[in-house]
């Protein structure tokens, strides 16, 4: 293959890149992240369940309806959480893929009635945290090597677990 060609082709594959990854690149001083939709209605009965170990005393789902991969690179969702005692509540957050960090935006009661967090914070998902379900969710179903999966492909990952 000639300089020509190999430039050409070089070309055609950045063209190929999907349009979000320049944009959500970690050497990409202008990523910003999209402001945040508020809080969306979830219902525990769409929830479909994560892969949590068996030690974990809360079942945790998503609501398939709450699910949005933004132009950011950022999956927004709402998680659903049944304690022990059969109360629910929702968490409103979203998932950087591409740095392994989740953020919290909102938080339900059991009424369902949501509480913006005040000021959210991106936070890696490694953390020892009260819950590992965001880091769960990454691997089980929203992120592919660094990168946001479509919605549709989290879903098929998603519907292959089972109901909350």
């Amino acid at each position: 293959m000639n300089r020509r060609n190999r430039v050409f082709a070089v070309c055609a594959l950045c063209a190929a890149l999907p349009l979000g990854y320049a944009q959500n690149s970690l050497d990409n001083p202008d990523w910003k992240e999209e402001n945040a939709a508020p809080a969306p209605t979830y219902s525990v009965h769409r929830a479909l369940l994560l892969d949590l170990p068996q030690f974990v005393s809360v079942k945790i789902g998503v609501d398939p309806e709450t699910i949005a991969v933004g132009a950011d690179g950022i999956v927004r969702y709402v998680a659903v959480i049944r304690n022990a005692s059969g109360a629910n509540y929702g968490v409103y957050e979203g998932i950087r893929c591409l740095t392994g960090q989740v953020k919290t935006y909102a938080r339900s009661n059991a009424n369902g009635v949501w509480n913006q967090v005040v000021s959210p914070a991106w936070k890696d998902w490694s953390d020892n945290l009260g819950s590992q379900h965001a880091k769960v969710f990454a691997r089980q179903a929203a992120c592919d090597t660094g990168l946001a999966r479509t919605k549709d492909d989290i879903l098929s990952r998603l519907r292959s677990g089972k109901a909350l």
